[in-house]
């Protein structure tokens, strides 16, 4: 990317390279990581587990809660990326092919998904 924001695949090559050089690759199995996953989903999830609906918008505002944020959205995100790494997901692609599948199964005007 031309803003000095690394792509996915080097953010995915930087944490192969990270998680090497610490002796981790026997530990990043495809069981293991998407554990650790979801274990970070939660985490954020905790952040706004008691928050009414405004405080929720009003988060990234919260001078405490803020970084809190940012560190567990990157968390989810470094453990998913490792996750794709390792079963060989292009998760641009399948987010991309999600999309359209999407697009496809709730044209605009029907009815809201249940689940997508």
């Amino acid at each position: 990317m031309g803003d000095g924001v690394p792509d996915v695949a080097e953010l995915q090559r930087r944490l192969g390279r990270f998680a090497a050089a610490r002796g981790w690759g026997q530990y990043h199995l495809p069981k293991n990581l998407v554990a650790a996953l979801s274990v970070e989903a939660s985490e954020l999830l905790e952040i706004f587990q008691w928050l009414t609906p405004e405080q929720a918008a009003a988060v990234m505002s919260d001078p405490e809660r803020a970084p809190r944020v940012e560190d567990e959205v990157a968390d989810v995100l470094a453990y998913l990326l490792q996750f794709c790494s390792a079963l060989g997901v292009d998760p641009l692609a399948a987010l991309a092919a999600k999309i359209e599948r999407n697009e496809l199964r709730f044209p605009v005007g029907g009815t809201p998904p249940l689940d997508a």
